[in-house]
């Protein structure tokens, strides 16, 4: 299979009974296994709508979504989702909440004792193993995003889905966290769409930024490549002149299309 093709959307829609325009048409996007993608626009123009699609969490009204060759048609574990919302189960420990997803999805191909060690390692991973036997109620916002991050992973899928999985953190923890992320991607290859309103996050960690046009009747406006090399330093990278054009590049076309909501339907 075409690597670049690793997931494809093609020309997809969606509409929803009592709206008279759709909220995304026509997308077309090609993703290529290992890539991280961010995807950007102003409240209302479909960006969660497109992940849950890619989640198989709503169908399409056109077009379709393929992932290494398989048309989705529903949620699956090929297709791990982080929300903004942590989602933790309350009254199961950190290692309970990971391992039960473990359990249902790699059941057949690990045994009891491996699934043990994978959550284990998966814990080290978002360096959380000495709050393996605590709950939800008694760790932080950001842990419990960890642990979230961990369990998704742990299920090892063909895509991670984060939909805006910092948004509700302070900025130190949001910047921890981050660094996290590059850190995982890095050492595991994960293919990564996510979701964000955030200019700098975008371009830290993607490897191309997706910028949808304002909503509703949204669609690819603009698709930036980030010439950055890797690993990113965020330090470093605040004088880097790649990362400042990257930055006002993707702020002009933000901008350009606020300040002429009509574009959104051009």
């Amino acid at each position: 299979m075409d690597q670049h093709r690793f997931l494809e959307i093609t020309q997809l829609s969606i509409s929803f009974p009592k709206s008279p325009l759709p909220v995304l048409h026509d997308v077309d996007l090609q993703i290529a296994r290992g890539e991280y993608v961010a995807v950007i626009g102003h409240s209302g123009c479909g960006k969660s709508t497109l992940l849950n699609v890619i989640a198989g969490l709503l169908p399409a009204s056109g077009g379709g979504v393929v992932l290494d060759g398989r048309e989705i048609a529903g949620p699956g574990p090929d297709r791990a989702v982080v929300f903004q919302n942590h989602s933790l189960l309350p009254w199961l420990t950190c290692y309970e909440n990971i391992r039960l997803a473990v359990d249902q999805t790699l059941s057949k191909t690990m045994s009891r004792a491996e699934r043990h060690d994978w959550v284990l390692e998966n814990l080290a991973m978002v360096r959380m193993t000495s709050a393996k036997d605590k709950r939800p109620a008694e760790i932080s916002g950001g842990m419990k995003q960890r642990i979230g991050i961990a369990r998704a992973l742990a299920m090892r899928p063909k895509v991670l889905l984060m939909d805006e999985p910092f948004g509700a953190l302070d900025a130190l923890t949001r910047a921890h966290l981050q660094d996290q992320v590059m850190e995982i991607h890095a050492s595991r290859g994960t293919t990564v769409v996510m979701i964000t309103h955030d200019v700098d996050e975008a371009v830290l960690l993607a490897d191309r930024i997706v910028m949808l046009t304002n909503g509703p009747n949204a669609t690819v406006g603009e698709v930036l490549e980030v010439k950055l090399p890797r690993p990113r330093d965020r330090l470093a990278l605040a004088a880097d002149p790649a990362f400042t054009a990257a930055r006002a590049a993707v702020l002009e076309f933000l901008h350009a299309r606020h300040a002429n909501p009509a574009l959104a339907a051009a």
